[in-house]
C-alpha cells in the first residue's frame, strides 16, 4: 500500500504562482524544473550518497538498472496502445523535419510530455483520457514528416493505414475514455489491459473463485501477475514471466538482479533476491510470498528495493497488481521516529477504537524507517508515493510483519520545490487567518506524522476473521484500505502519546492535520477532477468518502460547518475532539467491514460517499483554483547513477542530476525499450 502526497493540502499550502521560466533553488541546486498541463517537474536529491561504500553504491547502481527496465511494462498494463502512442510521440519528437518554433507544435510537445508522465494517454490521477490541443490533420502532417523507419508500423503497415488506426485512438473522446471505470459494467467499461475478450465481472470473479482453496490460512494473491484473457470461449491467465507475458522486460530485470545480487551487502539480501528472481522465471505466487517473507525479516539492511507487481489500485476489479519499483537506502535520522512509532505498535493496537474481535493479539514485525530514495520507476514515476507499507497479503502481515517507510528525500523535495505565497491553497480555501496560521504553524509536521501513522501501523493493524477471504472487497478493497490506514493515522494524530513521545509538539499540533484533511477531502481535491466526472482514484475516494461522512454524521453537532463568505464555500472543523471521535467511529465500521468481508457495507459507503460530486461545488472548486495558476500534480526526475571509470576499472559511482524532463524521457526510451 501507498500513500501519496496530498498535495492540495499540505504542499499545495505553499505553492507558488510560478511561471514556466521561473525555479525555485535551494542554493545553487534547482528543484523545480519544469511545467506543464496541471503538472510540476521537480528534482530530488540523495544526501549521503558520499557516506557509502563503492559496494554499496555498485549495489544501487545495479538495483536502479533493473529498476528501469521494467518501464514499459506499466504502460502497457495501463492501457493496450499506450507503447503505440509513446513510440509514436518519441518518432515526432526525434525526427520530425517541419517547423517546430509554431504554437502547435508546442502543443504536440506539451500532449508527449503527459503521455510521458501518466505511463500512458490516461490521466494519473483522474485516470479520464486526455487530448492533445491540436488538430488531427495537424497530427497526421506531423506523422507523415518523420521517419517512417522510427514509427511503431505494424509488418507490411503503411503510414496511411497507421494513422487510420493510431488517430481515433488519441482524439475520439468516446473510446476508451477511461482507464479504471465506476460504472455497473466495470470491466467493458475501463481501459486497463488485465482483460483481454469479451469477459464480464461474473467471469472474472467466478474464474478466481473456483481456484481458491476454502479456509486456506495463507492464500496466494490470485491473478496478481497475470492478463486473464477469454478466447473462443475459454478462459485463461497470461501469466507475467520470463517467457510469458512481458518476458523480454523482464529478462532485462533478472539480468540485472543477478549482477546486484554479487554485490548484495548480505546473505538476508541474496536469500530474498534469489526468491524474486525465481518468481520472475516461473510466475509462481507461492514463490512471491515466499520472496515477501524472506524480505520483510531483513530489518537491518542499509540498502532495500522494492521490484514487482505489487499494488492493485489501477484494476478495476482490485485484484491483478502493476509493476513498480522503488531503490533506496536507509535515512538513519528519519528512522528513529518512525522506530518510536513501530516500538509501540502493541499499544496502538491494543488502543484502538475498533471491535476486539478485529484486533491483533501480537503486532509482529513492524519496522519503520525514513528512506532516501535514489531511483524510481513504473507506477512509482514520475508521480511517486510518500510512503510505503508491504507486503500487501494479510496474512504475512500478520504471520511476519511488514515494512514500512517514508521517503524523506522526495518530501524534502516537495517542500524545497514550493515557496510561501500570497496565491496559494491554504489561503484560497481556508476560512480564517486562524486557520491560516495553524496550518503553517504545525501541517509539515502533522502530515508528515500522519504519513508514517497510516503506513508504520495503518496498514499492518486490524486482522481478519479466519473465514474471510482476502479479496472479499473486490473492487471497493482499494479506496477502504486506504480510509482505514487514514482513519488510524487521523484517530491517533490526536492521541497525548504523541507528545508524550515527543513525535509532536504538542496538543494543537493534530488540528492543522485535520483542518488540511477534510478541507481537501471535501473540497479542494475536486480541482483535479474534471467537470462532469466521478471520483474513481483510490487515494482520492478515501479522502472523499471519510470528510463526506464526518461532515454528514457531525451535522447535529456542528462537528464540520458549511460557511460561505464573499461569495464563496468554506469548511470549518468546529470541534476537533468530537471529529476525532467520528474518525474513530468510523474506522470501527471500516475495520469491521474488512475483517467480516461485508461485500455489500463497503459498497454503501464508497457509492454513498466517496464517489458522486456535488456539481455546483465541484465547478466553484475549479474556478477558484483555476485562477491560482497553480499545478495541483507534482512528479520527479531520476538522477543518474554514473560509474566512474580510471584504468578501465570503475573506482566510484557519481550522481548526475537530470535538467530536462523531454530528454530524459527520450533517453528512457532508447536505453530501456523493452516491449
Amino acid at each position: 500500500m501507498k500513500k501519496f502526497i496530498m498535495g492540495l493540502s499540505v504542499f499545495g499550502l505553499l505553492c507558488s504562482c510560478n511561471t514556466s521560466n521561473q525555479q525555485t533553488t535551494n542554493g545553487d541546486f534547482k528543484y523545480l524544473v519544469d511545467e506543464f498541463a496541471d503538472i510540476k517537474i521537480m528534482r530530488y536529491q540523495i544526501p549521503e550518497w558520499e557516506n557509502l561504500t563503492l559496494q554499496q553504491k555498485e549495489y544501487l547502481y545495479y538495483l536502479g538498472e533493473a529498476a528501469k527496465c521494467g518501464r514499459d511494462i506499466l504502460a502497457d498494463q495501463n492501457f493496450k496502445y499506450n507503447l503505440t502512442v509513446r513510440k509514436t510521440n518519441e518518432a515526432i519528437l526525434n525526427s520530425y523535419n517541419g517547423n517546430r518554433e509554431t504554437e502547435e507544435f508546442k502543443n504536440f510537445v506539451t500532449y508527449a510530455k503527459r503521455v510521458f508522465f501518466s505511463n500512458g494517454i490516461h490521466h494519473h490521477y483522474a485516470e479520464d483520457k486526455f487530448f492533445p490541443e491540436i488538430t488531427e490533420a495537424y497530427f497526421a502532417e506531423l506523422v507523415r514528416n518523420s521517419d517512417a523507419s522510427q514509427l511503431p508500423l505494424a509488418e507490411n503497415e503503411t503510414v496511411e493505414e497507421f494513422l487510420t488506426f493510431i488517430t481515433p485512438v488519441i482524439f475520439d473522446k468516446d473510446l476508451y475514455a477511461t482507464r479504471r471505470s465506476g460504472e455497473e459494467d466495470i470491466i467493458k467499461n475501463s481501459a486497463t489491459n488485465f482483460y483481454k475478450g469479451d469477459i464480464s465481472k461474473e467471469e472474472v470473479e467466478k474464474f478466481y473463485d473456483d481456484m481458491r482453496v476454502p479456509n486456506d490460512a495463507t492464500p496466494i494473491s490470485y491473478g496478481l501477475n497475470s492478463q486473464l484473457v477469454k478466447e473462443n470461449g475459454k478462459i485463461y491467465e497470461n501469466v507475467y514471466k520470463s517467457g510469458g507475458l512481458y518476458g523480454e522486460a523482464i529478462d532485462q530485470i533478472i539480468f540485472w538482479l543477478e549482477k546486484a545480487n554479487a554485490v548484495a551487502e548480505n546473505d538476508a539480501q541474496r536469500n530474498y533476491t534469489n526468491h524474486l528472481i525465481n518468481y520472475y522465471k516461473t510466475g509462481d505466487l507461492n514463490t512471491w510470498d515466499e520472496y515477501n517473507i524472506a524480505w520483510v525479516q531483513d530489518s537491518v539492511s542499509t540498502i532495500d528495493f522494492v521490484n514487482g507487481f505489487i499494488e492493485d489500485y489501477g484494476d478495476p476489479m482490485g485484484m491483478k497488481a502493476t509493476w513498480e519499483a522503488v531503490v533506496n537506502f536507509k535515512d538513519m535520522e528519519a528512522t528513529k521516529r518512525a522506530e518510536l512509532i513501530s516500538q509501540n505498535a502493541q499499544w496502538f493496537e491494543d488502543n484502538s477504537p475498533v471491535d476486539e474481535r478485529f484486533k491483533k493479539k501480537e503486532c509482529k514485525g513492524v519496522t519503520a524507517k525514513g528512506i532516501i530514495v535514489t531511483t524510481l520507476a513504473g507506477d512509482c514515476f514520475p508521480a511517486p508515493p510518500i510512503g510505503i507499507n508491504l507486503p500487501n497479503a494479510d496474512w504475512i502481515r500478520k504471520d511476519y510483519g511488514s515494512k514500512s517507510v517514508t521517503i524523506t528525500n522526495l518530501m524534502d523535495a516537495y517542500d524545497k520545490a514550493a515557496q510561501e505565497s500570497p496565491k496559494s491553497v491554504l489561503a484560497e480555501f481556508a476560512y480564517s487567518q486562524e486557520e491560516i496560521d495553524l496550518c503553517k504553524k504545525y501541517g509539515s509536521n502533522a502530515d508528515v506524522v500522519h504519513t508514517d501513522l497510516h503506513e508504520c501501523l495503518g496498514h499492518g493493524s486490524g486482522q481478519l476473521l479466519p473465514t474471510t477471504q482476502p479479496n472479499s472487497l473486490k473492487e471497493y478493497n482499494s479506496a477502504l484500505e486506504e480510509a482505514r490506514a487514514d482513519l488510524f493515522g487521523l484517530y491517533y494524530c490526536a492521541d497525548p502519546i504523541m507528545v508524550e513521545l515527543g513525535i509532536m509538539p504538542d496538543m494543537e499540533a493534530y488540528k492543522a492535520a485535520y483542518a488540511n484533511f477534510i478541507r481537501n477531502g471535501i473540497m479542494s481535491q475536486l480541482s483535479r477532477i474534471e467537470l462532469g466526472k466521478n471520483v474513481t482514484e483510490s487515494h482520492m475516494q478515501d479522502r472523499k468518502l471519510i470528510s463526506e461522512w464526518c461532515y454528514e454524521k457531525g451535522m447535529a453537532d456542528n462537528v464540520i460547518e458549511k460557511k460561505i463568505k464573499d461569495g464563496k464555500t468554506y469548511f470549518v472543523v468546529n470541534d476537533y475532539e468530537k471529529l476525532r471521535v467520528l474518525f474513530g467511529e468510523l474506522l470501527k465500521e471500516i475495520q469491521r467491514i474488512k475483517s467480516e468481508g461485508d461485500y455489500e457495507a463497503g459498497k454503501q459507503l464508497v457509492e454513498t460517499y466517496a464517489v458522486k460530486v456535488d456539481p455546483v461545488l465541484h465547478k466553484e472548486v475549479k474556478e477558484r483554483y483555476d485562477a491560482l495558476n497553480l499545478r495541483p500534480y507534482g512528479g520527479f526526475l531520476n538522477p543518474e547513477i554514473v560509474p566512474v571509470v580510471k584504468n578501465g576499472e570503475v573506482v566510484d559511482y557519481e550522481i548526475k542530476y537530470a535538467e530536462n524532463f523531454i530528454d530524459q524521457m527520450m533517453e528512457y526510451g532508447q536505453k530501456y525499450a523493452t516491449l
